[in-house]
């Protein structure tokens, strides 16, 4: 889905909120995203020549606190980046290359911003500003902006919306005689030679990014019809206006050439339109993306509100959605917008929660960026525990240094006798389990076993651009085991039950253990220190002494400070006991999950 900024669209829901509520309200679009079974969310974070982040080019957004220049008291795309993550979800930075001024007449323009500083390289289009594209300053600018936000922000991408060129008004004329005379480049046609401002911008931002860094995409969501038929033999059977002709936007070229990684177009009208009928449009951009991923944006705003009776079908959105399906290049679907699907007009959410999107999807890769996958899982167990659940644990260390060869995330599929595990099928994805990169050793429970079945389990790592690797072997858990700990001394060997009174009474002598935060909502750092080479046993237990992960697994470690991060995200509420084991001590901290 987009989550729009500008005019506060979406997000925040008015000027000069409290930074907690901002974050708050981003939160909750994250938490709806997910449950609506959405993998990527394109956030707006520069709408006229501003920022939604930390920049010393240009100045914040006004849409933040209601004054341009002034700081909300945090950084939004840093806080969104963090969230995205720990849902395993998609951040695409949204930007517009050349509007500089939404609207004269009641913008807030500060001092250092380029309106005022470089009067000399806007236009004038009503009451709106915006850069001259054909200024070779000005393509210069735009991509140092992008190229400040994709050194400096771990972004999956780089997204630019529709708006090029001013669309037209009528009675208005863009009057940009002086930069055609001093920057024609040979080119005699004005349009021709608008088209071609567009397109090197469009190149030279898509160079920058991939010498960078060359796993973030670089993506357009260009208006949704490119050319009429009645206008080219290449174009479309539609009657509406052009992004070629009207904004200058020749988005067909910039797949064909490889510039952008994939187009996103707005195909905002409804199945049997008789101008642009969605129809017509999707299987038009399906050919016209030249193995480019091509993913369809809907006008979800228009339900309802939208002249088209179409708009008041409650099926329309999900009958775009399975037509889509049926084009081999269609890889997906974007929302417009975000504040669209949380109103949930005619059971949209409702839908894509329960019948359109109801077991995840994996992100589809993109083999002309990077096609090797990283290496699988190793130590796959899974075993049965007393009150019925099961205790899947695996180890993942990788030496990778490239970020393009690190695993991103975990697939964990399972089968059961009654529904057999099959890795290719969505249907198998029981869980998407996000890697942090200090960890080694994971583990979830799945308390969601039925009596008198048998289950079966098996994981994948997946890289950031999606690349899967082969999965585990399938196991299925082990016989009933107690969780009784044996804990061994040089005097005796003791049976003792996990549980916080008996542990705390262990010897600690030589090793400090510390968990913070704590309380924690996700994850939790276990930071101790050893004051000699011993063996390490890092476990941690929930308050009936069930083991809930197994962080590190007798395995020798140097003297010094050690920290590994345990990730609660699929424990429920409550106290947990991360439990150090030496040679000779054991030390245990008491931990709170709370969200």
């Amino acid at each position: 889905m987009w989550i729009a900024n500008v005019a506060n669209v979406d997000w925040p829901s008015a000027k000069n909120l409290p930074a907690e509520q901002q974050r708050a309200e981003l939160v909750a679009y994250l938490d709806m995203a997910q449950r609506q079974g959405l993998n990527a969310v394109f956030f707006q974070i520069r709408n006229a020549c501003d920022a939604v982040y930390q920049s010393n080019l240009e100045p914040w957004s006004e849409w933040l606190t209601g004054t341009q220049g002034q700081s909300p008291g945090y950084d939004p795309l840093a806080f969104i980046i963090q969230e995205c993550r720990k849902r395993n979800i998609e951040l695409h930075a949204w930007m517009n290359p050349y509007r500089a001024v939404t609207d004269t007449r009641s913008a807030s323009i500060a001092s250092t911003h380029l309106s005022r500083t470089h009067p000399e390289a806007i236009l004038s289009y009503g009451t709106l500003r915006i850069l001259d594209p054909g200024l070779p300053e000005v393509r210069a600018w735009v991509a140092r902006v992008v190229m400040d936000v994709v050194r400096r922000y771990d972004v999956d991408g780089i997204h630019f919306d529709d708006y090029f060129y001013p669309y037209p008004q009528t009675g208005l004329t863009l009057n940009d005689n002086a930069t055609f005379n001093n920057h024609n480049r040979g080119i005699t046609n004005r349009a021709d030679w608008r088209r071609d401002n567009v397109n090197l911008l469009i190149k030279a931002v898509s160079d920058s990014v991939r010498r960078a860094k060359p796993w973030v995409k670089f993506g357009v969501s260009p208006f949704g019809i490119w050319q009429n038929r009645s206008s080219s033999s290449l174009g479309s059977d539609t009657r509406g206006f052009e992004g070629y002709s009207g904004v200058y936007a020749d988005a067909r070229t910039w797949a064909q050439e490889g510039w952008v990684d994939y187009v996103l177009p707005q195909i905002y009208w409804s199945i049997g339109n008789s101008a642009a009928n969605f129809s017509v449009l999707v299987p038009w951009w399906n050919q016209n993306s030249f193995g480019k991923h091509f993913y369809v944006g809907h006008g979800a705003y228009k339900i309802n509100e939208d002249a088209d009776a179409n708009w008041r079908k409650p099926q329309e959105i999900g009958d775009q959605i399975r037509l889509l399906r049926t084009y081999p290049n269609a890889k997906g679907s974007t929302f417009f917008s975000a504040k669209t699907l949380r109103n949930n007009p005619l059971g949209l959410g409702d839908s894509l929660e329960k019948r359109l999107y109801t077991t995840p999807a994996l992100i589809p890769a993109m083999p002309w960026k990077d096609m090797t996958p990283p290496p699988p899982p190793q130590r796959l167990t899974a075993k049965l525990n007393e009150d019925g659940s099961s205790t899947i644990a695996w180890e993942y260390a990788s030496t990778a240094n490239s970020e393009l060869d690190k695993a991103r995330y975990f697939v964990v599929y399972r089968g059961s006798t009654r529904q057999a595990l099959d890795t290719k099928s969505s249907r198998s994805i029981w869980a998407i389990v996000p890697k942090n990169d200090n960890t080694t050793t994971f583990s979830l429970i799945d308390r969601g076993i039925e009596a008198g079945l048998q289950y079966s389990y098996a994981i994948s790592a997946v890289d950031r651009l999606h690349n899967e690797s082969t999965p585990t072997p399938v196991i299925s858990p082990s016989v009933l085991t107690s969780t009784m700990a044996t804990v061994t001394t040089p005097e005796k060997k003791v049976e003792t039950a996990v549980a916080e009174p008996t542990l705390a009474q262990t010897s600690t002598e030589g090793i400090d253990l510390q968990a913070y935060p704590n309380p924690f909502n996700q994850t939790v750092n276990l930071r101790y220190r050893l004051s000699e080479a011993t063996d390490v046993s890092l476990l941690v237990y929930d308050a009936r002494g069930t083991r809930v992960g197994v962080l590190i697994d007798a395995r020798k470690q140097e003297a010094g400070n050690h920290s590994v991060q345990f990730n609660g995200q699929f424990l429920s509420e409550g106290t947990y006991f991360a439990r150090l084991t030496t040679g000779r001590t054991q030390k245990t901290v008491k931990m709170i999950l709370s969200r």
